[in-house]
């Protein structure tokens, strides 16, 4: 894949999930610019990531049908037109109602790009354009808050939050412009088609898992939440009854088949269980707490953001080196982080800045090879199905997570919201050490290529 190629797919990466954070720190303003209630700003909030995990695992079907470039094309071009609709947003029920396309668009695009970097770089080459993918979640989800943060006290033109909302639309033209340079791929034709009822099955099941965890503790956890969630398990469990028994399933049958994979898959979940909500509960405190502004805030948090940058640039080798047992030292090492940051808030400030920049450190080596590590391990025709996993596992733990630390916020203090960080890293130490040290088996056969 020629570096321009690399170039679009990773700009598209970045901005996906920096619009995931990017506006953690603007909801205050935007409840006020919009006269917009609790409820309206968190769902302008979460819904991104609402439409964003719900569309993943049907959209890495949808690639291998039609196409990876054409499936990008598409999505980049909701994204993008989502994006500049946010920004203009007259009012908070048009903000939702972008913020739900726009995360849309983002789903269909993530599965192409891991897709297009399994089926188009070399075998030999594919670690390293991994890590560079890894490396720019682990940055993006970070440049958000910070990005915003700046905005907001500088307030260019008064409409700081919109113009944080719109950084996004000028990496999505220049995308759309040069979307010839991507490899025009496709999953295995007989593969390609697409099960109607496993679709259905899973976008419903996402939708009422997700919605009540987004919406739930703003709402005081009504009994819909409850309701939703049980349906919603009902309607997943049925999702992978059928995967058994249809000609053409959803996600692949060798997607899941290798122990690995599903330990690999179990542990992108409860890392991203607690990152989200890490950063989240920081500046819940902070502003909160604390009484600190955006910009403040965005610069105490900045040593967590350069240790995941120093992070990201050593996880290659680490995790060549010592496989697996890099990324769980980095995640047991992110539940002391937790356990620390709570006495480093109230100690002088070169104290909190040395706990922020280890726990950046360690969030960078485990975001920067994980996605990796679980890749190189699944047959080239299963690549598509857990390219649609594997971001689903990221999105979803978020998700949960958030709801989690929330409620135990909320209900205690921020030691008991740490508390759970340092157990759900814990956890995720446990599930990648299980899949080993050991070089993966070669599953290095090239799906045929297709017009996209």
């Amino acid at each position: 894949m020629r570096p321009a190629a690399q170039a679009v797919l990773l700009s598209g990466t970045f901005v996906q999930l920096m619009s995931v954070t990017v506006m953690q720190l603007a909801v205050p303003r935007i409840r006020h610019d919009l006269a917009a209630g609790s409820g309206a700003g968190q769902l302008a909030l979460a819904g991104y990531t609402l439409t964003y995990a719900c569309a993943l695992i049907t959209a890495a079907r949808l690639g291998d049908r039609f196409g990876y470039r054409r499936l990008f094309v598409a999505g980049t071009a909701v994204f993008t037109l989502a994006s500049l609709a946010a920004a203009a947003a007259p009012d908070v029920e048009w903000l939702v109602a972008a913020r739900l396309v726009q995360g849309a668009g983002s789903g269909l695009v993530a599965p192409q790009i891991l897709s297009l970097i399994q089926t188009a770089v070399p075998a030999g080459r594919r670690a390293a354009v991994l890590g560079r993918y890894g490396a720019t979640m682990a940055i993006a989800s970070l440049a958000g808050p910070l990005c915003c943060g700046v905005l907001l006290h500088f307030d260019p033109f008064g409409a700081g939050w919109r113009v944080a909302l719109a950084l996004p639309v000028p990496v999505g033209i220049a995308a759309l412009t040069l979307f010839r340079v991507l490899p025009a791929a496709r999953g295995p034709v007989v593969a390609s088609r697409v099960d109607p009822v496993g679709a259905a099955l899973s976008l419903a099941g996402l939708v009422l898992l997700v919605l009540p965890l987004t919406l739930g503790q703003d709402a005081a956890w009504p009994v819909w939440t409850w309701v939703s969630l049980v349906v919603a398990l009902g309607l997943l469990a049925a999702f992978a009854a059928s995967q058994r028994r249809v000609r053409h399933p959803l996600v692949h049958p060798a997607a899941l088949a290798a122990r690995t994979t599903r330990w690999g898959i179990g542990a992108v979940l409860l890392f991203n269980a607690g990152i989200p909500s890490f950063s989240l509960l920081l500046s819940l405190y902070l502003q909160g707490e604390l009484h600190r502004d955006p910009l403040v805030t965005a610069l105490t948090v900045a040593p967590y953001a350069v240790g995941a940058l120093l992070g990201s640039g050593v996880a290659e080798a680490a995790a060549r080196r010592f496989g697996a047992v890099a990324l769980a030292a980095a995640s047991a090492g992110l539940a002391v982080v937790s356990l620390l940051v709570s006495p480093a808030l109230s100690a002088p400030a070169p104290v909190l800045w040395a706990v922020l920049g280890a726990g950046g450190f360690a969030f960078g080596v485990f975001t920067a090879s994980a996605f990796s590590l679980v890749l190189q391990r699944v047959p080239a025709d299963a690549a598509s199905s857990v390219s649609g996993l594997l971001p689903t596992a990221q999105q979803l733990g978020g998700t949960v997570g958030v709801a989690v630390a929330g409620v135990v916020y909320t209900a205690g203090a921020m030691g008991s919201a740490m508390v759970y960080e340092a157990v759900v890293f814990l956890l995720a130490a446990l599930a990648t050490a299980r899949l080993g040290a050991r070089r993966p088996a070669a599953t290095e056969r090239q799906p045929p290529l297709g017009v996209g």
